[in-house]
C-alpha cells in the first residue's frame, strides 16, 4: 500500500468505521496508536509501525490528523460520521467563507441550504480557491459563498477545526450566495 492509501485507510477508521480494523475511538475521537497501527497490519498484511504513522501525519497536507502529547493516541480534527466529540471550541468566524460542492448537488443546496449530509458538520472554507479545489473531488465545482457576519447575528455557532477547516451545523440557503 502506498503512503496515500493508508492515510486514506487510517480516515476511514478514524471517522467513520474504526470497527473496519477492531478498534474503538473514545468520546472525544482518539484511538490507540498501537491498537490502530496492529488492526492495520492484520486487516492489509503490510509492513506498519509508529514511525510511519507519524510520517503519514506530519506529511498530510490536509493535516487531518492530531496526536495526542505523547503520541500514543491519534484521532481526525474533522469529517466524522460517527458521534464523537473532538472538543472544538466555538470561534467567530471570518464574514465570509465559501462552500465547494460538484454541480450536481446545487439544486438541493439551493432548495434546503448546506447540510451535514452523513457527517456532523458542514466544511467551510476560508477563501475561495480552497473551495474550489474541495468542489473539484465531487466533478464540474461551484462555489457558494457563506454570509457568516449574518449568521453570526442570527445565533449561528461556528468552530474552527485544528487544520483550520470551519464548521457549523447547517447554513441555511438565506446565508448562501452562488458564486
Amino acid at each position: 500500500m502506498t503512503q496515500i492509501e493508508i492515510s486514506k485507510l487510517i480516515a476511514l477508521v478514524l471517522r467513520h468505521h474504526p470497527e473496519f480494523i477492531g478498534i474503538e475511538v473514545d468520546e472525544h475521537g482518539w484511538a490507540d496508536c498501537k491498537a490502530l497501527i496492529q488492526g492495520i497490519i492484520e486487516k492489509k498484511h503490510i509492513s506498519f509501525d509508529q514511525t510511519y504513522l507519524e510520517k503519514i501525519v506530519r506529511e498530510d497536507q490536509k493535516q487531518r490528523y492530531a496526536f495526542n502529547e505523547d503520541h500514543t493516541k491519534i484521532r481526525a480534527n474533522q469529517g466524522h460520521s460517527i458521534p464523537v466529540d473532538v472538543e472544538l471550541k466555538e470561534k467567530i468566524p471570518p464574514v465570509l467563507l465559501y462552500h465547494g460542492t460538484g454541480m450536481k448537488s446545487v439544486p438541493s443546496i439551493e432548495k434546503e441550504g448546506l447540510l451535514p449530509m452523513s457527517r456532523l458538520y458542514v466544511h467551510l472554507s476560508a477563501d475561495y480557491m480552497t473551495a474550489v479545489k474541495v468542489g473539484s473531488r465531487h466533478g464540474k465545482p461551484l462555489v457558494f459563498q457563506v454570509d457568516c457576519a449574518a449568521m453570526v447575528k442570527d445565533g449561528y455557532v461556528f468552530y474552527q477545526s485544528a487544520n483550520g477547516v470551519w464548521l457549523t451545523k447547517c447554513v441555511p440557503v438565506q446565508y448562501l450566495t452562488r458564486l
